[in-house]
């Protein structure tokens, strides 16, 4: 006797376009808004995705390490761009860096 699957709900990606409201616009600081990552969550229950550290933080908090930990990974992307992304001072990854305090 054949086995019968459950259907599986089609999961719906977020939408990645500033218009949507769930990114900033480069101008803004080119990040995931609080909406969008409500979004994020929502669409992938149990993910710890949180907002940029954008405001002042204790030395050793666990924001700074946040920080330091985006930091680093960011700068990475940022080598392994295109000349162009990375000498452009209005590029994604560069507002991103300058939103996050990098």
């Amino acid at each position: 006797m054949a086995r019968i699957r459950p259907r599986r709900r089609r999961e719906r990606p977020i939408k990645t376009s500033v218009k949507s409201g769930n990114f900033r616009s480069t101008k803004s600081g080119a990040g995931m808004t609080r909406k969008g990552v409500a979004a994020y969550r929502r669409a992938n229950p149990g993910s710890k995705l949180k907002t940029a550290v954008t405001g002042k933080v204790k030395r050793g908090s666990k924001a700074s390490k946040r920080r330091k930990s985006y930091c680093a990974r960011s700068l990475g992307q940022l080598k392994r761009s295109s000349a162009k992304t990375r000498n452009n001072p209005n590029s994604r990854i560069r507002q991103a860096r300058r939103r996050w305090k990098c």
